[in-house]
């Protein structure tokens, strides 16, 4: 021991001199590199204080400074070095002599002693000193070295481009990533190994879990068990991956021996379920045979999958899992994952059943559901939700991760651990739809992050009618998943057993990593794009294969027969007893008269209607405010909590306290009152968007920025009371289609509760067209689904540009449900409460900060839920005249839906001799021209706050009062944008088509708005002329 700490403290003494020769034959550059070696595995050990470490640093130190290690190798020896320390048995027979002799104190290139014969006994080391003569010379060492770094090599080559030749397409046509050349990295002859090295043994190195208990393995054995991991029926793809724990973890799942293989119980499990999945599609072929079902023929397996991953799951603690998906198999997921009762299943075939509620409906492969149950493997109960979506394939992606967010925080699941997504794609879809990208840049976002998703890709390997070679640039669909590290498992979806291992691993690791994972399901589609389609047209030779191609659970079934695990009575039987259910069911979907399409709800709210038919009370509650809660709102709004703010926004505060103490609004303050009082009434309220958090036009405010220390902020709206709800205002990412798809889905949760979505511009909308077409103005319609999600639209035009004024008004009244032909019976005290139930959404454009401020909060008084689509002032935001008195927001009063002329005209109206109608911005605009030119009296103004549903009610008012005076409908837009096309025929409706409704506004043009200043003042000033023309 003395010797060894005498040793030490040399080799430590060397590590701190210059630079110098260790051996008199090295190299200059050799000998650097050795002392460099030395160096710094001293200096690896030096902290540690007991006798040990320093022993090891002595022999590891005295190792490395070897002539023939370089650096790469260097570190191989120290794992070498490392593990024959814990057993010399573990290591190769020349690694054993080796270390002996540098523990022996062997001088640098005098340590190499010949080794036997593989399979020989060790030398019997009884000098302290290995002789230089007696050893193996440096060049074959080094030789050894170099061929296990090559086998370490090798591995990992197999754990990088395994997939790559991984037998993955089931019927054998294309190569898993779409090339049929063997990667160089799987190929000996790079590596310098052949035949003659194949029986020799190796050290495996601590990358690896193939050798399971064993440390060392023939290179024929290496290879054989690296084929079976990673290039038979699974190809992982994970070395992407920055982080080594998560590598080695999933190496563990799939390496070790024996990993894949199933016990009986789970075998004769996936098989039973796998019976269900392919006789339910053959029940449904069978009975419906020109029916368009979108049949999951070809994948039947992804139903014990996807219960795999629910089994999982909910051992660990999930019990709310929340799923979306594309037409194809949704019919199969319902029965059989998600429960629905079969017989309401089949009665949708059923083409003659009329509808026993509102809405119209949508077709069956759309639609989804909640349903509660027990899961019987874990004998736990958990709720199922899938989520009814449209055609346009990906989209519902958000929508589903947006109400997951939400359950999460109701629940205060701030890990996610009790409820999680599951979303199934298409492969096609998956490469080639850009709300996946924007999707998966959500994951791990604070505010959006739903802490791991699992995704299941049903690869067909054709999109419609179109070739993956002519579909997608990469080599696999699921590549995009690898822009958030997301491990890929691709997997063969006739090999029963690999599909479960891996939906297995796949749930594991969203319980222990909380990220995103991907299975990518390689199947084929054994019918058209659906049951009526014809793909011989354009895939032949696919076809002819998939013709003859057995079916899954015929493959396993004699699989398990051929084991013994099961026999033909015991097939006959469980394949009997299904076919009974389903024939019952069929009987029973006889009986049903109406299709309920509110049965299929994917988010019910409980207690929030007075019955399951969606029926409530038709009263608003006050949406006023008393005034010491709107002081209360304004002076916290106005405090910045002894942070270091900006010096512009002690400014701002300034004129905040001062508008409370003149008791006035601006439009900020409007909407933090609003969103305050909601507040402290226990009302959850989340604001997203792009640079929401100040506000475009930096307004807004609502989280404050220490300009002295990163990261520390303050809130003031969740600083109003112990006991307010919490409020969450969150900058997204650049991202339209995402994110409110994302909020839409959060609105969907919990009808208590405000959401809002702003765009940076209104006109950045467009980019969420989908979700605005598909989910929002149609939902309740085609899926009896509420919401109350706020879009709030800045618009306007000030000389911005094309892509910076419009938010396209028109877009969102064309879509407007109401008939502009037919004059509604106003004589109800609840007119505009039966008008907004009836109406599909809510079309505003305020232009006081009071109405705004109850605007927003009858969101939440309403007894149902509408989407409000509010197009937001830009400069008014600072205008003089667009203020508020407190006494407009008191209790009492309430969102006033037309706003009419005050001025002078109304004094005498008869006299009136123009009544101009107008929404928005340019009502501030008209009423400085009309003082400028003297018009107060001759010119009537009112503006349309509520555009829709339209008030008729108030419009007629306001036509018998001005009955002398010639209608104009005024607006900044084009004459083919805004909202002329939808007003002008309401109007007319309104005084029975007996007076013409004129036009005044910027012509008819393809584009917004101009780019040059000069044609926008020279356009606005021809809409004063022809506004005062003729007086």
């Amino acid at each position: 021991m003395i010797h060894l700490r005498t040793k030490s403290n040399i080799l430590i003494k060397l590590a701190t001199q210059p630079t110098r020769a260790l051996t008199t034959g090295q190299s200059n550059q050799t000998k650097i590199l050795s002392s460099r070696y030395v160096r710094s595995n001293i200096r690896r050990y030096t902290d540690a204080t007991n006798t040990r470490s320093m022993q090891r640093a002595a022999v590891a130190a005295a190792a490395k400074a070897e002539p023939f290690l370089n650096g790469t190798s260097s570190i191989y020896v120290e794992e070498m070095y490392e593990s024959w320390l814990k057993d010399p048995n573990s290591v190769h027979t020349s690694w054993n002599a080796f270390f002996k002799g540098v523990n022996a104190g062997a001088a640098p290139g005098a340590a190499h002693q010949r080794p036997p014969s593989l399979g020989g006994a060790v030398p019997n080391m009884q000098q302290s000193t290995a002789s230089a003569s007696d050893g193996l010379s440096g060049s074959g060492v080094e030789s050894l070295v170099n061929e296990h770094l090559s086998v370490q090599a090798l591995i990992r080559g197999y754990q990088i481009r395994g997939h790559s030749v991984a037998h993955l397409d089931p019927l054998g046509i294309l190569d898993a990533d779409l090339c049929s050349d063997r990667p160089p990295e799987l190929c000996l002859n790079i590596y310098n190994l052949g035949e003659k090295d194949m029986d020799k043994v190796y050290q495996l190195p601590k990358t690896t879990y193939i050798g399971g208990d064993e440390t060392s393995l023939p290179l024929r054995e290496i290879i054989n068990r690296l084929e079976k991991t990673y290039c038979k029926s699974i190809g992982v793809e994970y070395m992407f991956i920055n982080n080594s724990e998560q590598c080695d973890w999933i190496r563990k799942k799939f390496e070790s021996p024996g990993s894949i293989e199933l016990t009986n119980d789970d075998k004769l499990l996936a098989w039973k379920r796998l019976l269900r999945s392919y006789k339910f599609e053959e029940f449904l072929a069978r009975k419906w045979t020109s029916a368009k079902r979108f049949g999951l023929e070809g994948c039947e397996i992804l139903i014990p999958g996807l219960k795999t991953i629910i089994d999982t799951l909910s051992s660990q603690g999930t019990d709310s899992f929340v799923m979306g998906m594309p037409h194809r198999g949704r019919l199969n997921v319902l029965a059989n994952v998600v429960r629905k009762d079969l017989d309401q299943i089949f009665c949708q075939f059923d083409s003659k059943l009329r509808a026993g509620d509102e809405g119209s409906g949508d077709v069956k492969y759309h639609l989804g559901m909640s349903h509660q149950r027990v899961n019987h493997p874990t004998n736990k109960t958990i709720n199922l939700s899938l989520v009814a979506n449209p055609s346009h394939l990906e989209a519902v992606d958000p929508v589903v991760q947006g109400k997951v967010k939400a359950e999460q925080f109701y629940r205060e699941d701030k890990e996610g651990k009790q409820t999680m997504s599951i979303l199934l794609h298409g492969d096609a879809a998956f490469s080639g739809q850009g709300v996946v990208y924007e999707t998966f840049h959500l994951s791990d976002l604070p505010a959006y992050t739903t802490h791991g998703t699992i995704h299941i890709v049903v690869n067909n390997q054709i999109g419609f009618t179109t070739d993956p070679r002519h579909s997608r640039s990469s080599p696999y669909c699921t590549d995009v998943a690898m822009v958030v590290r997301a491990p890929i498992f691709h997997v063969n979806a006739d090999d029963v057993e690999a599909v479960i291992h891996v939906c297995k691993v796949a749930a594991e690791w969203r319980a222990e990593f909380n990220k995103d994972v991907v299975i990518d399901l390689v199947c084929y589609r054994r019918n058209g794009h659906n049951e009526m389609d014809e793909p011989m047209f354009t895939q032949p030779l696919m076809y002819q294969i998939i013709r003859k191609h057995p079916n899954v659970y015929k493959i396993y079934t004699n699989k398990l027969l051929e084991e013994g695990l099961v026999d033909q009575k015991e097939i006959d039987k469980r394949v009997l007893e299904y076919d009974n259910i389903c024939e019952q069911a069929l009987v029973d979907a006889g009986n049903i008269e109406v299709i309920n399409f509110r049965d299929w709800l994917d988010s019910p709210w409980k207690k929030f209607f007075i019955n399951d038919g969606g029926l409530v009370n038709l009263l608003c509650k006050d949406t006023g405010a008393t005034e010491a809660t709107l002081n209360h709102i304004g002076t916290t709004f106005s405090e910045h909590n002894e942070l270091k703010v900006h010096r512009g926004l002690t400014r701002v505060f300034k004129g905040r306290k001062e508008m409370l103490q003149n008791r006035q609004i601006d439009w900020a303050l409007a909407e933090a009152m609003a969103f305050g009082s909601l507040l402290q009434e226990g009302t959850h309220v989340r604001l997203s968007g792009q640079d929401v958090e100040r506000g475009t036009f930096s307004h807004r405010h609502h989280v404050l920025h220490d300009q002295q220390e990163d990261k520390k902020v303050y809130v003031p709206l969740n600083n109003l009371s112990e006991d307010q709800a919490q409020y969450v205002v969150c900058n997204s990412s650049l991202s339209e289609y995402a994110v409110l798809g994302f909020e839409l889905g959060y609105s969907m949760t919990n009808p208590n509760s405000l959401v809002l979505w702003e765009a940076q511009f209104g006109d950045f909308n467009n980019t969420a067209q989908c979700i605005i077409d598909q989910f929002i103005s149609s939902g309740e319609a085609k899926w009896i689904r509420q919401s109350g999600i706020v879009l709030l639209l800045p618009h306007g035009y000030e000389g911005m540009g094309p892509e910076h004024s419009s938010a396209r008004p028109e877009r969102f009244l064309q879509m407007q449900n109401d008939d502009p032909d037919m004059m509604p019976d106003c004589s109800s005290e609840t007119f505009y409460l039966e008008q907004l139930q009836t109406a599909n959404w809510i079309i505003a454009n305020c232009t006081t900060p009071a109405n705004l401020f109850h605007i927003l909060r009858r969101q939440v008084c309403l007894p149902f839920r509408k989407p409000l689509i509010i197009f937001t002032p830009k400069s008014l935001l600072r205008h003089p005249l667009a203020r508020s008195s407190f006494d407009d927001m008191l209790p009492g009063t309430q969102f006033q839906r037309i706003i009419p002329e005050a001025g002078p005209a109304s004094q005498e109206a008869d006299k009136v001799k123009k009544i101009m109608f107008c929404s928005g911005k340019i009502y501030y605009d008209m009423i400085k021209e009309r003082e400028k030119l003297g018009f107060e009296k001759d010119v009537a103004v009112v503006r349309i706050e509520q555009v829709a549903p339209f008030p008729f009610d108030l419009v007629i008012q306001e036509l018998e009062k001005y009955k002398n005076a010639e209608i104009h409908w005024l607006q900044e837009e084009p004459k083919n944008m805004g909202f002329y096309d939808y007003c002008k025929p309401r109007i007319r409706t309104a005084n029975d088509w007996t007076r013409r409704v004129h036009y005044t506004g910027r012509e008819s043009a393809s584009a917004p708005a101009t780019g040059s200043g000069f044609t926008h003042a020279k356009q606005t000033q021809d809409i004063w002329n022809e506004a005062f023309s003729d007086l």
